[in-house]
């Protein structure tokens, strides 16, 4: 891991203008270090040291996530992140629900539910080119990176919900209602309380002078620990709790005056996004070893097509279906819908899945590697070089219609057209 780490480090500046992506090279890498290279991790007997790692991973993003989202980031254009994740997102966990019935016959009705909502949250980190790049228009940047900030979040409850109405997992000895209360009640007025008071302790300590720039971030790495953990001790969903953590710390912190922010310029997340990061791209080359690696042997031809299908109609007719009316231009629904990559999200959730041995997991879990790894592919092969035909065409479209929808006022944050 050390070696890979090391390794990308190096060359990351050079890649990030290429086609090859982290998450690219850390699965390949992971696959090269499994059970089908050198043998050198392996889930069965490494779940110890894996699933913490891939957990925090996780929690970190969701909070960091959650703290960088505003209120004028979900009003951006007046209708794409609203539409994506209010619309979309359902649409997108029915219809990989559908999809299984035909295609992975041996799955029950809860487990089929349970592979649409793995599958359904997005990572822009598989092809960050697609919402970083200044040729696409920030509209479209924005919506694309606010969805993907939330929709993991907000599929935890399907996921949790799904997973305790599956016979034989250990969610499913409590019950339904009782995981109602604990995962999404409990675990969210916990997750407010902490986020909440731990901005409102930051904010005081700030404005009094009290706090260095360097424990200021250190802090959020706490707020994310102490959520997440008090809310497994009670038995309720840690990721819940980070979460809406980090929405209830982003909302304290910005009240404050002056703004609590490094004096270099770096957010006070800056030292969690970081590590967030790096545990993600860990994450990817435990993937690679632990998972691609030993499905690699068994692949057949309904999950390559699941997989396929996830990837392109699952994700891309949805998206459609709620943008329908918005006066976006055929080019951009389509970028909009093909940039929908699974990640660290799927990866979490697939491996939580794995761990509970039940009947049908085997089939679900290689459903949901085979679909990450093709997104990883994908996703990260096509971002630089179809963000460069997407901005060249809108250029093109922007110079003949200065009204296009696209190019509004409203792509900045304040959206000014009728539709909007």
């Amino acid at each position: 891991m050390a070696v890979v780490t090391a390794g990308y480090a190096l060359v990351s500046r050079r890649l990030s203008t290429t086609a090859v992506s982290a998450p690219m090279v850390f699965t390949g890498c992971g696959v090269a270090i499994g059970p089908l290279g050198l043998g050198l991790l392996d889930l069965g007997h490494d779940a110890g040291t894996i699933l913490p790692l891939v957990e925090a991973a996780l929690t970190l993003v969701l909070l960091t996530d959650a703290m960088s989202v505003r209120g004028r980031d979900l009003r951006a254009g007046g209708f794409l992140p609203g539409r994506l994740l209010g619309i979309g997102l359902p649409l997108t966990i029915g219809a990989g629900w559908l999809l299984a019935w035909p295609l992975l016959p041996g799955l029950t009705a809860w487990e089929m539910a349970l592979v649409g909502t793995i599958l359904a949250p997005t990572d822009a980190a598989l092809g960050k080119t697609s919402v970083s790049s200044p040729r696409v228009p920030p509209l479209v940047r924005r919506g694309l990176t606010v969805e993907s900030g939330l929709n993991d979040g907000m599929a935890l409850p399907f996921f949790v919900m799904f997973l305790a109405a599956l016979p034989g997992t250990t969610a499913s000895e409590e019950g339904v209602t009782g995981v109602f209360w604990r995962a999404l009640v409990l675990s969210s007025a916990l997750g407010l309380a902490v986020g909440g008071g731990g901005g409102w302790v930051l904010r005081r300590s700030y404005e009094k002078g009290w706090v260095t720039d360097e424990w200021r971030q250190m802090f959020v790495l706490a707020v994310a620990a102490g959520s997440y953990t008090l809310a497994v001790v009670l038995d309720g969903s840690g990721f819940i709790a980070a979460w809406v953590a980090g929405f209830a710390l982003g909302v304290s912190l910005r009240r404050s005056t002056p703004t609590v922010a490094p004096s270099g310029g770096e957010d006070t997340a800056g030292l969690a996004e970081h590590l967030a990061e790096l545990l993600a791209s860990l994450s990817f080359l435990v993937f690679g070893a632990v998972l691609l690696g030993p499905v690699l042997e068994h692949l057949d031809w309904r999950i390559v097509t699941y997989a396929v299908l996830s990837l392109t109609v699952v994700r891309m007719l949805p998206v459609a279906l709620s943008l329908a009316g918005t006066g976006l231009a055929l080019p951009t629904v389509g970028y909009i819908g093909w940039f929908g990559p699974r990640g660290l999200a799927s990866v979490v959730f697939g491996l939580l899945v794995v761990e509970e041995h039940v009947p049908g997991v085997q089939l679900l879990g290689r459903v949901v590697t085979v679909t990450i790894a093709l997104s990883v592919l994908l996703h990260g092969a096509s971002a630089v070089f179809l963000a460069n035909r997407y901005g060249a065409w809108y250029d093109k479209a922007a110079a003949a219609r200065p009204r296009l929808r696209e190019g509004l006022p409203g792509g900045d944050g304040t959206d000014s057209s009728p539709s909007g």
